[in-house]
């Protein structure tokens, strides 16, 4: 079957019956009014909302601020109890410092040496390594998530096995898996390259990547109606084929969310292996050293769980941009 006859037939599909109705997310239709046919947002629309969505995360942080202030200054120093269990936590500036307190210790020296590196650049110089191992992370989980979800697709016996081991992979206890991988990886060799710490937090974090990327490719891959599986068939096309014409492109609205739900857990991965297993260089190992000295002054705490956070969201936004750029020519194509 030639590739036209293959792109005629997945249009077909994705145009649904023929009703002589327009396909959905073209035009609406004409309007019994008179009025012209809407047609999609225009480029101008899209800023639009990404610009509201920008200003509504600026308002969202400014609100969590004024709640944690607001809370330190009519909360108890002791904490909050409900029923004799703590509920909320005291508001010493030792326990709950202030917001421009931890804002303004990233500018201070880490050490009480003139010419040494401040506070801020030390948590710089973690979000940066641990970027680079949550994306390493990521793109071990990611690919090996859609070739599980391919091979279940492709297979229903090895659906039925391997979905239920998928799936309870993810019960196991991070905090005693990651000294365990730390372990084997010490005594790996692979030909000339010796294995790193590192490659061992990358490894935490694909095996919490991979999990959300197999069970929404999968369920993207099984999304196309029967009808439209049946069509593929009637025109002779191979599973292969079925696979790149119809399911991918189905599958595609359920991939992307699993991408944003597999970058957040890839850095949740990365921070919690770098605290288990010691590695230095990143967040998690920052978080170690500051917690040392939260007794007397929790500020730098405070500052590098900030930087484990904005690390996840530069991956959130990441896959954001990957997101808006397969829509882009996935809008094109239809």
């Amino acid at each position: 079957m030639t590739d036209a006859a293959l792109s005629t037939a997945a249009a077909a599909t994705a145009a649904g019956p023929a009703t002589g109705s327009p396909p959905a997310g073209d035009l609406a239709g004409p309007d019994p009014f008179g009025l012209p046919p809407r047609r999609q947002a225009s480029g101008a629309a899209a800023v639009r909302d990404r610009l509201r969505r920008g200003v509504l995360a600026l308002v969202a942080i400014v609100l969590l601020c004024a709640v944690w202030e607001g809370y330190k200054a009519i909360g108890s120093p002791q904490g909050t109890r409900l029923f004799g269990a703590p509920v909320l936590p005291r508001t010493t500036d030792t326990a709950m410092p202030h917001v421009w307190s931890v804002l303004a210790e990233l500018g201070r020296p880490e050490l009480s040496l003139r010419d040494d590196r401040t506070v801020g650049e030390s948590v710089l110089r973690g979000m940066w390594f641990s970027l680079r191992v949550a994306l390493a992370g990521f793109g071990v989980g990611v690919a090996v998530g859609v070739l599980l979800a391919v091979a279940m697709a492709r297979l229903r016996v090895l659906e039925r096995g391997l979905l239920p081991y998928v799936i309870a992979s993810q019960t196991v206890p991070l905090v005693a898996l990651a000294p365990l991988v730390a372990g084997w990886g010490g005594r790996l060799h692979l030909g000339g390259l010796e294995w790193q710490r590192w490659m061992s937090v990358a490894l935490i974090a694909a095996y919490l990547a991979f999990f959300p990327v197999a069970v929404g490719m999968l369920r993207g891959l099984q999304a196309p109606a029967a009808e439209s599986v049946e069509l593929m068939r009637s025109y002779a096309a191979s599973w292969w084929q079925t696979l790149i014409r119809l399911r991918l492109p189905a599958s595609v609205p359920y991939l992307m969310p699993a991408l944003r739900l597999a970058a957040a857990s890839a850095v949740i991965g990365t921070v919690v292996a770098e605290i288990s297993t010691g590695t230095r260089g990143g967040v998690g190992r920052l978080i170690i050293d500051y917690s040392m000295s939260a007794s007397s002054d929790a500020t730098r705490l405070y500052d590098a769980v900030l930087g484990a956070a904005v690390t996840g969201l530069v991956m959130a936004a990441a896959v954001a941009l990957l997101e808006a750029a397969v829509g882009r020519r996935w809008g094109r194509h239809a």
